[in-house]
């Protein structure tokens, strides 16, 4: 072979392989709402495009020449997955439509509610759940409720109740910094007994809540436009008599594989609102900064505060470009399952700062993997918010994984 044409194959390759790695995003602005408006709207984020692009780009064959995505061969290689099998996602819409159960307080109200995850590894196949074995060690004091099983086959919590009446609102703080929020009220709260985690029998399950104390003609919205005084803000639709709920979805990544996920609830007032999810200060029971130690319950989210901003840039992300109406923050999450083993719906959030002289250099930009964010820390071009030092901010997300688009 030439040089000429060796030089040729080297950068044809080198361009193949910067297709195959790089990420398409295309950002819809969600204006910021709150719910006593006409048409509420979902939280900024929902509605990012971050599927790959096509194979055919840069081929000389149509997209129809191409075979199956090797995910359908193998769920651990390239390809979309659907993590979260029990119910259906519109990609096209970000959301996925799940069973809605109908439960009760040991005190008599309706609760209405979803399975996401649980540490029964056999349950989760047959109900199409995420296996999550962290779960095992939520047990500690309220962040896990009691409950039980009826005769009927419904479920009895033994406290805990949400109140869906609160508006959302979101007010972010002066340009060009936007974060933090001037002012934010979550849209859900939960008591002091409430968190989204159940032990039912021997196993522990991801149960958010969906609607509390309401009776199902009171949340029909079979058709969307749901009243989200009664519902959690991520319900697009609802529609007990099918018993079925429609829920808007976040977009993000897991060791730079694009990901679908579920924002239910938070530990503190402020992610509540920014995932326009549920404040359970129960879950602050759940220890966090040590989700590789043994008996963890929680994985790792990274996320940045002033990453890079524009709608139409390539490299948007973080906080500031969230509060701006430009998208997602586009969160990267640790292990997911396929991915990893040590996947958990509770995320421990470790927010990180692009230092000064990182911007100066030019060196601020997308990252969508755990390893690749540390080692920007271990130089020192990322830090915690304000320099301090990086690691968990004690904030905790309840994000089920719903699909892994790559």
């Amino acid at each position: 072979m030439s040089h000429r044409h060796s030089y040729q194959w080297t950068m044809s390759l080198i361009l193949l392989l910067s297709l195959v790695a790089g990420l398409m995003f295309f950002s819809s602005a969600a204006p910021i709402a709150a719910q006593g408006d006409d048409t509420p709207t979902p939280a900024p984020g929902i509605g990012d495009d971050a599927a790959p692009p096509p194979p055919s780009i840069g081929a000389d064959i149509p997209l129809t020449y191409f075979g199956p995505a090797p995910s359908t061969v193998e769920k651990e290689l390239i390809g979309p997955y659907q993590l979260l099998q029990s119910g259906t996602v519109d990609q096209a819409a970000r959301t996925v439509t799940l069973p809605l159960y109908r439960g009760q307080l040991a005190s008599g109200e309706p609760v209405w509610y979803i399975l996401t995850d649980t540490d029964d590894e056999q349950n989760a196949a047959a109900l199409g759940l995420n296996y999550s074995a962290k779960l095992s060690y939520s047990d500690v004091g309220n962040a896990v409720r009691p409950a039980h099983i009826e005769t009927d086959g419904s479920v009895t919590f033994e406290r805990g109740s949400v109140d869906f009446s609160p508006e959302w609102s979101l007010t972010p703080g002066d340009t060009p910094n936007p974060f933090p929020p001037s002012d934010f009220q979550p849209g859900s709260v939960g008591d002091a007994g409430y968190s989204p985690l159940a032990k039912i029998g021997s196993a522990i399950y991801n149960a958010p809540v969906i609607a509390f104390g309401v009776d199902a003609d009171a949340i029909s919205f079979c058709d969307g436009n749901p009243d989200y005084s009664l519902v959690h803000d991520k319900v697009t639709a609802i529609c007990p008599e099918d018993g079925t709920v429609t829920l808007a979805l976040t977009t993000g990544f897991s060791f730079a594989r694009p990901v679908l996920y579920l924002s239910t609830e938070a530990n503190d007032p402020l992610p509540a609102t920014m995932e326009r999810a549920t404040y359970a200060p129960a879950l602050l029971d759940l220890g966090v900064g040590r989700d590789d130690s043994a008996f963890s319950a929680v994985e790792r989210l990274f996320a940045f505060v002033n990453g890079p901003t524009g709608a139409d840039n390539p490299q948007r992300q973080g906080f500031n470009s969230a509060l701006s109406g430009e998208g997602s923050p586009l969160n990267v999450f640790g292990g997911i399952p396929t991915v990893a083993t040590d996947y958990s719906p509770l995320w421990d959030v470790n927010a990180g700062e692009w230092t000064q002289a990182a911007i100066d250099n030019g060196y601020r930009s997308r990252l969508t993997e755990e390893f690749a964010i540390l080692g920007f820390v271990q130089q020192g071009w990322v830090t915690g918010p304000g320099g301090a030092p990086f690691g968990s901010t004690g904030l905790l997300v309840n994000c089920p994984v719903v699909m892994r688009l790559l």
